[in-house]
């Protein structure tokens, strides 16, 4: 089979847990583009984040941000797709985790806007030592966080609660859930991510394989949490990492090695190279 573009979750699978990408994973992604392949950045982080990694790798194809709620090339202003909560939808969410001491975080394709503030190590925070001034992401923190929700809810794509209350946040997805207007999904233990209901990885990687007329048994998509589970479902070859939970590996069609392995660089050279 010959693929045409290979869609690659960041946190767990092209990033190590330095947070950094390998010289041998950067290596295989250039050379699979030089073959003609299109590469896709598809995490949950926002847009202002993933394009940093993007321009280190040199990807040509858009980057697919908020775990799929938008689609953008890194070099343009051109929004290829756009799905956000809305301010009805972001009001009737507030109002469910007003119920829980949870830290809450509402994701712009730019910004973070939360009333909690940002506790030290926060990943974006640590990402702005290294960004210049115009590709800082903005980090806010205000007091009245209906206000904001009143105000720009209609560019919120995602919101994302983070606590060690495990048995609570479990509580909370069903809650959410049970309305019938949300996805919620997990990129690790202790958090929530929340979008508009229609809004994955896997439909994010459809609308994108569409855009560029390749076929479904062309994609390759890699990664290793839950909100990977779609666009993994969705692949020609879907792939699990090696530190993938087991429910991701239970679907894919192919398991590499971890993140710390350069499973991604094995599996470009195994199927593409």
């Amino acid at each position: 089979m010959s693929y045409k573009l290979i869609c690659i979750d960041m946190d767990g699978t092209l990033l190590d847990d330095k947070k950094e990408v390998s010289e041998k994973n950067l290596n295989a992604l250039r050379e699979a583009i030089k073959k003609g392949v299109k590469i896709a950045v598809c995490t949950g982080r926002l847009f202002a984040s993933a394009r940093y990694y993007a321009e280190l790798i040199g990807v040509k194809a858009p980057v697919i941000a908020s775990n799929g709620a938008y689609i953008r090339e890194k070099d343009r202003n051109d929004v290829i797709y756009e799905l956000s909560i809305g301010v009805d939808r972001c009001k009737e969410l507030q109002n469910i985790l007003n119920k829980y001491k949870f830290n809450v975080y509402y994701n712009k394709y730019d910004s973070v806007i939360t009333k909690n503030g940002f506790f030290q190590g926060n990943t974006y925070a640590i990402m702005n030592k290294n960004l210049s001034d115009n590709n800082k992401i903005k980090l806010v923190t205000v007091e009245d966080i209906d206000k904001i929700i009143e105000e720009e809810g209609d560019d919120i794509l995602k919101c994302i609660c983070i606590s060690d209350d495990y048995e609570n946040l479990v509580k909370a997805k069903d809650e959410i859930l049970k309305t019938g207007y949300y996805e919620v999904v997990s990129s690790n233990r202790d958090n929530i991510e929340i979008m508009i209901k229609g809004v994955s990885k896997g439909r994010a990687v459809k609308v994108l394989a569409d855009f560029y007329n390749i076929l479904q048994s062309e994609v390759i998509c890699i990664g290793d949490n839950e909100n990977d589970f779609s666009m993994i479902e969705f692949a020609g070859l879907g792939v699990a990492m090696g530190n993938a939970t087991d429910h991701v590996k239970k679907i894919a069609n192919y398991i590499t090695d971890t993140n710390n392995e350069d499973g991604v660089a094995k599996v470009i050279e195994k199927f593409v190279l």
